[in-house]
């Protein structure tokens, strides 16, 4: 009976061990973390540097996959907003069209849908960039096979560092029971433990640099992609915010001027009936003005000037020199009135 009880408590304690031992190996990092020296000081620095070198590389894979995460994002809110402006510049565009001649909201609304149209060309080349040179190198990064086989290399090592463990507790038993009972026997199998630790020992220096190299490579590989593609992110949005700036300067600045054309455009002249009698006045040109069409009229400095009708908006219209058009109403000064048959006589 008593046998069983040892029995089954060994058992027991053996579960326990490989129950450990799972954890570990799937639990936090996936690489065995342990402070006991297995072999010596120089397998123990081995054993931090593959350490540190594991949550290095597994650090610089989360935040690649964070980069990809967000440009995937920035991808799928890029395209909404090419679907959402090319409808709006549809939309501006038609207005303006339908209602050319009412007023200065269609001009506007076809200035900006036109714009709305460079903007969702600026959004499709900062979209396609963020894919080509930004998501794909990336995803290849991380889903690529240098880093799987440096950190199986890694975890192959933290294996056998595990089982080097095990078996130096093995030398020491059996060099515990050599010393108990010194028999050919116990001194056969003490040979046999300390030959395969040795086995070990070699084994572990061989695979410990060749892990650690792989992924050092990885992790300078890691460091270097990221940052190019964090600076060509930068590089991106930034050249397109400053094209958008720029092509919404362009609309707001053409939508000014045009409100500005339309309100200080001289007015049309209109019809009046040869039988009422109007006043007129003499004016002297104080500033010399350079007409901009057909409407307007030229004037020098000094030029006399027989204004005929003055606009609200600022500008008068008159006849000089045999010609007849709209000027600003500030730039002559009123001489004296006349009667409409006196007006030709008093032109030169």
């Amino acid at each position: 009976m008593d046998a069983l009880r040892k029995q089954a408590s060994k058992f027991r304690e053996q579960v326990a061990k490989q129950q450990q031992a799972v954890i570990k190996q799937f639990g936090g990092t996936g690489y065995e973390s342990s402070d006991v020296m297995v072999i010596d000081e120089v397998e123990m620095q081995r054993h931090q540097q593959l350490e540190k070198l594991y949550r290095s590389t597994r650090a610089g894979k989360d935040f690649q996959k964070d980069i990809v995460r967000a440009g995937e994002a920035f991808t799928a809110i890029g395209y909404k907003q090419i679907e959402t402006g090319t409808k709006l510049s549809e939309d501006c565009c038609r207005y303006g069209a339908e209602n050319i001649n009412d007023n200065i909201l269609a001009r506007a609304a076809s200035i900006y849908g036109d714009g709305l149209k460079h903007i969702a060309k600026e959004q499709e080349d900062l979209t396609k960039l963020l894919s080509s040179q930004i998501l794909d190198p990336l995803r290849a990064m991380v889903t690529g096979a240098p880093l799987e086989d440096a950190r199986h290399l890694a975890q192959r090592y933290s294996r056998m560092r595990h089982e080097a463990e095990t078996q130096a507790a093995e030398v020491s038993r059996r060099q515990a029971r050599l010393r108990e009972a010194p028999n050919p026997e116990n001194a056969a199998r003490l040979n046999i433990a300390e030959a395969k630790m040795k086995e070990l020992k070699a084994n572990m220096a061989v695979l410990g640099k060749e892990a650690a190299a792989a992924l050092a490579a990885v992790e300078a590989q890691q460091q270097r992609l990221s940052f190019q593609r964090l600076v060509a992110m930068v590089e991106g949005e930034r050249t397109y915010h400053q094209r958008i700036a720029t092509v919404l300067g362009e609309v707001e600045s053409e939508m000014v001027s045009e409100k500005q054309r339309k309100e200080s455009a001289p007015p049309a002249i209109p019809s009046e009936s040869h039988s009422e009698k109007t006043m007129y006045f003499l004016a002297e040109a104080m500033h010399a003005f350079s007409a901009a069409s057909e409407k307007e009229l030229s004037l020098n400095v000094g030029d006399y000037v027989v204004v005929r009708k003055v606009s609200h908006t600022g500008w008068s219209e008159g006849e000089c020199k045999g010609k007849a058009g709209w000027f600003p109403s500030e730039y002559v000064e009123k001489r004296q009135r006349l009667p409409t048959s006196n007006v030709a006589a008093e032109v030169y």
